[in-house]
């Protein structure tokens, strides 16, 4: 296949998308008129597995800038933008292997066939491209310079493989940069999941009782903005130190046992499997709605949730099927269990993926200029790579900051000063 998109003809739409976030990613445009003229990616093939939205499309841009050949899939079913892949086919020249709402079989044939050009370096969301060079692709394993890895959920899988002697190149955790978790996490999906529950229900948020599960920075953004938006918040955690933390914050914190008696929202995002379950959906209040903004679609026990119920209302609003229990009792998962905020919504705000893909891009440049001496391993992002970013984004947002002295650098390199 050159390329597997739903319907071309929505180029054109897709075009303008990808223009009207660009206009918000300064940072990336910055890098994308460096990479233009170091061409620091020449004669790389890159094979990314990320969500394809207009943000993901500058990134793309920005990596055949740099003279990378590139090519995209679909990272999740349901979060792919059809115009986007279109246009990125199309206008840019970038083969894309993407469909909303494509069936497991086609998911797994679009990761083959970017796998199918022999890539040097990959970018994951989620690990399966990885995952699938160390199963099922392991000749094409011995090409790859290094990956880069976004999310939360494929680093928690990389560093199981990197404990379990498995891993076989080395992998950048872009996801772990200061630069992209401190702020696409927490900010970009704490709006844009919000955003996915009210597009899919209309709920309003003042009073309800909304149910985080998990207090990393994700859960972080996502209890900020529902109490920003006057709800009630509870939040779940099984880390006694992320749990006081919620506590100092003012939130309620309890088990998840105790909170599916009184929740009206929950909202997974932890990365772990079956965070809601039979147990849980038993004592839920009727009319509970239940989603997922954590990357796979495992958090929520969905074949659980059919064995209790009597009857299956699919799609009684866009995004949103209506599962009756047999008490007569109804609960409402959204968007079949995926993330919520790509599946319903359209995902995090140009702006905040501007630092994200900026750090992404940045760090598949500097694999590429350590070819051969990055160890087999998980690395964390250079910390140049990190100010360098931050420094761009403040000045695009008109922030200056303070800079220290000669004397104020001496007196914090310096022993001798004291009381």
């Amino acid at each position: 296949m050159k390329f597997d998109v739903t319907d071309m003809k929505l180029a054109p739409k897709g075009k303008k998308r990808i223009e009207w976030a660009d206009a918000d990613m300064p940072v990336l445009q910055l890098v994308r008129e460096k990479f233009a003229k170091e061409k620091s990616l020449k004669g790389i093939r890159m094979s990314c597995c990320l969500h394809v939205t207009a943000e993901t499309a500058n990134l793309m841009r920005t990596l055949k800038a740099g003279g990378a050949d590139v090519y995209l899939c679909a990272s999740n079913p349901l979060s792919t933008q059809d115009d986007v892949a279109a246009s990125l086919s199309k206008d840019f020249g970038i083969p894309t292997f993407a469909r909303r709402g494509e069936s497991v079989d086609t998911f797994y044939n679009h990761l083959n066939a970017v796998i199918d050009k022999k890539p040097n370096l990959t970018m994951d969301d989620g690990a399966d491209l990885v995952n699938l060079l160390h199963n099922k692709r392991t000749r094409e394993a011995g090409n790859i310079i290094a990956s880069m890895e976004e999310t939360t959920t494929g680093v928690i899988r990389l560093r199981a493989m990197e404990r379990e002697g498995r891993l076989k190149f080395p992998v950048i955790a872009v996801n772990d940069a200061a630069t992209k978790h401190l702020f696409d996490n927490r900010y970009g999906t704490g709006q844009s999941t919000l955003d996915g529950v009210i597009r899919a229900t209309d709920m309003l948020m003042a009073g309800r009782r909304v149910v985080v599960a998990g207090f990393g920075m994700c859960g972080r953004g996502v209890a900020s903005r529902a109490r920003g938006m006057g709800a009630h918040v509870i939040v779940t955690e099984i880390s006694p130190l992320r749990a006081l933390e919620a506590v100092m914050e003012g939130y309620e914190v309890m088990t998840m046992d105790e909170a599916a008696k009184t929740g009206d929202l929950f909202i997974t995002v932890t990365g772990n499997k079956h965070i809601l379950n039979g147990s849980h959906f038993a004592k839920m209040r009727d009319g509970a709605v239940v989603c997922n903004s954590g990357h796979f679609d495992v958090e929520i026990d969905i074949p659980a949730l059919k064995k209790l119920s009597k009857k299956v209302n699919r799609q009684v609003r866009n995004n949103v099927d209506e599962y009756v229990m047999r008490n007569g009792r109804r609960i409402y998962l959204l968007a079949d269990g995926r993330l919520v905020n790509l599946a319903a919504a359209e995902g995090h705000p140009a702006s905040v993926m501007d630092m994200s893909f900026a750090t992404q891009a940045l760090a598949s440049s500097y694999a590429v200029e350590r070819n051969g001496r990055l160890t087999v391993g998980v690395h964390n992002v250079p910390q140049a790579i990190e100010d360098w970013v931050s420094e761009l984004k403040l000045k695009a947002m008109g922030v200056t900051i303070d800079k220290l002295s000669t004397d104020q650098k001496k007196y914090l390199a310096s022993s001798d000063e004291g009381t």
